[in-house]
C-alpha cells in the first residue's frame, strides 16, 4: 500500500502566496517523478508542475515564474509554493508520485486533493 497526504491548501487573496505539502509513504522502493495537477469546477484536470528524482522541473506557461516545485527526496515529499496567486489558480490540488513499490512495480500514485481558493 501506498498513500500519498496532501496538506496546506486554503484560502488566500490574491497576490499572496500558499505552500502545498506532499508525503509519500507505505510500500515505496524508490521514487521517479513527482509532481503537482489541479482541477476547477467544470475545467479538465491539468498539469501544474512537476519535477524528476535528478531534480529538473517543468511548468506550463500559466504558472511558469509564481509556482516553484521542490522535493525531499529522503523523506519522499514535494512541495510547491505558490506565489502572486490569482483567482484563475483556484482548484483542487492534486499531488502524483511515480513510484518503484517494494514489489517491483512502477505504479502512478495520486492523493486526495486538496483546496485552494484565491479571492478577488
Amino acid at each position: 500500500q501506498v498513500q500519498l497526504v496532501e496538506s496546506g491548501g486554503g484560502l488566500v487573496q490574491a497576490g499572496g502566496s500558499l505552500r502545498l505539502s506532499c508525503a509519500a509513504s507505505g510500500s515505496i522502493r524508490s521514487v521517479n517523478s513527482m509532481g503537482w495537477y489541479r482541477q476547477a469546477p467544470g475545467k479538465q484536470r491539468e498539469l501544474v508542475a512537476t519535477i524528476r528524482d535528478g531534480g529538473s522541473t517543468n511548468y506550463p506557461d500559466s504558472v511558469k515564474g509564481r509556482f516553484t516545485i521542490s522535493r525531499d527526496n529522503a523523506k519522499n515529499t514535494v512541495y510547491l509554493q505558490m506565489d502572486n496567486l490569482k483567482p484563475e489558480d483556484t482548484a483542487v490540488y492534486y499531488c502524483t508520485a511515480y513510484l518503484l513499490t517494494t514489489s517491483y512495480a512502477w505504479r502512478d500514485y495520486w492523493g486526495q486533493g486538496t483546496q485552494v481558493t484565491v479571492s478577488s
